[in-house]
C-alpha cells in the first residue's frame, strides 16, 4: 500500500507563500499522474493541481497563476508552491494519484491564510 505524507502547511498572512511537500513510500511519481487536492472547511475535497507522468501540469482556476506543482523523482517527493495566498485558500491539502490510490489518504497538511 502506498503511503503519502504531506507537510509544509501553516498559518500565513494574505499575500504570503508556502511550499507544500508530499513524500511517497516508493517510486510512484514516474508511473502515476499525481495531484494536490484541497479540502476547505465544510467542503468536499477537490483536485487543484495535477502533474502527469509526461510532465504536463494543470491547475484549477482558483490557484492558476499563483501555484506551481513539481516533483523530484529521486527524492520521491512532490511539491506545491503556493504564492499570493488568499483567505479562501484555507484548507487541508492532500496529495494523491489521479485517480486516487485505493485505501486511506494521508493526514494532509493544514494551510490557514489569515491576518
Amino acid at each position: 500500500q502506498v503511503q503519502l505524507v504531506e507537510s509544509g502547511g501553516g498559518l500565513v498572512q494574505p499575500g504570503g507563500s508556502l511550499r507544500l511537500s508530499c513524500t511517497a513510500s516508493g517510486n510512484i511519481f514516474t508511473i502515476n499522474n499525481m495531484g494536490w487536492y484541497s479540502q476547505p472547511p465544510g467542503k468536499q475535497r477537490e483536485l487543484v493541481a495535477a502533474h502527469t507522468t509526461g510532465g504536463t501540469t494543470n491547475y484549477t482556476d482558483s490557484v492558476k497563476g499563483r501555484s506551481a506543482i513539481s516533483r523530484d523523482n529521486a527524492k520521491n517527493t512532490m511539491y506545491l508552491q503556493m504564492n499570493s495566498l488568499k483567505p479562501e485558500d484555507t484548507a487541508v491539502y492532500y496529495c494523491n494519484a489521479i485517480p486516487a490510490f485505493p485505501g486511506p489518504w494521508g493526514q494532509g497538511t493544514q494551510v490557514t491564510v489569515s491576518s
